[in-house]
């Protein structure tokens, strides 16, 4: 097995076509299909299985080639670094559920490095994408939260997926809202006093089980339920409908603006976040000194 085949049986997949995989890997079809049958047959695993409508890749070959991936991002650090000579960018990529303290520390991840020396990347997105982006190595680490409600279906596919979740704090729920809602400044806030109000949810797509939202005590029976994309439109819809979501309580004015706050929710319900990362992988440098700044949230 050699890097070349790796790399070939990556660009394969990534493509769905032996013959786009050919074109961009600058080799014939004929040479590229012997070369992944070599390998499929050291292996004495089926990689893909191919037909007219194209390649589909197998279950194992999923498992095969989140370690190939890996071998041929090492081999191109490698090239990039003593073959070609350059000076190798620090490289770090995130996902997390909306959560502003996460972005709150990318930002300040990100301000300990001069202009040129980094590739980072930073999505803010749904549940499964966080989860999938870590599984595909589009990221290192998602940052997602987990509570008695969601523990067993969210944990079964993070086992599936060969990933772990590393607890970093538990925290209690909180009501997060405008200040001119007509519920601030209450010292607790009970689900009754909400029921009158907008019950703002992160849109999920095709996701969208209560398993998924980002929000905790979603099976609640709202009697208004508004679905939002993006944490922008959710602050609008605070201050223009006084609506509400249920969050950490971790405020970020800097990011958000101080035109909002959080209220404890009178509830025993507790919620737990964390972040999720390849299992057997140590963290880079720069994850970990991510998750250090994340625990000062603690």
């Amino acid at each position: 097995m050699t890097l070349t085949q790796l790399q070939y049986a990556v660009t394969i997949a990534d493509t769905k076509s032996m013959n786009k995989a050919a074109t961009e890997l600058f080799v014939s079809q004929p040479a590229l299909s012997g070369a992944v049958k070599e390998l499929e047959e050291e292996l004495a695993t089926q990689i893909f299985i191919r037909s007219n409508k194209g390649i589909v890749v197998t279950t194992e070959g999923e498992e095969f080639l989140r370690y190939a991936r890996q071998m041929v991002e090492l081999g191109n650090l490698v090239e990039e670094r003593f073959v070609n000579k350059t000076i190798a960018k620090k490289k770090f990529s995130v996902s997390m559920q909306h959560y502003s303290f996460a972005v709150e520390a990318f930002i300040e991840l990100t301000k300990g490095f001069e202009v040129g020396e980094y590739e980072l990347a930073v999505h803010e997105t749904k549940t499964h994408e966080v989860i999938e982006n870590v599984k595909n190595y589009r990221s290192e680490i998602g940052v997602i939260y987990k509570n008695d409600f969601n523990c067993k279906a969210i944990q079964k596919i993070i086992d599936e997926s060969d990933l772990e979740f590393v607890e970093l704090f538990d925290c209690s729920i909180s009501v997060f809202l405008s200040k001119n809602h007509p519920l601030s400044g209450r010292e607790k806030i009970t689900t009754e006093e909400l029921m009158d109000y907008p019950c703002l949810s992160f849109e999920q797509g095709d996701k969208n089980s209560f398993y998924f939202a980002e929000e905790v005590l979603s099976t609640l029976p709202y009697k208004q339920i508004i679905k939002a994309d993006d944490r922008a439109t959710m602050l609008n819809l605070m201050t223009g409908l006084n609506g509400y979501t249920l969050c950490s309580g971790i405020i970020c004015q800097d990011l958000n603006g101080g035109m909002y706050t959080s209220i404890p929710l009178d509830t025993q319900d507790t919620m737990t976040i964390g972040y999720i990362k390849r299992k057997n992988i140590p963290l880079s440098l720069l994850g970990k000194k991510y998750i250090e700044i994340l625990k000062r949230y603690k």
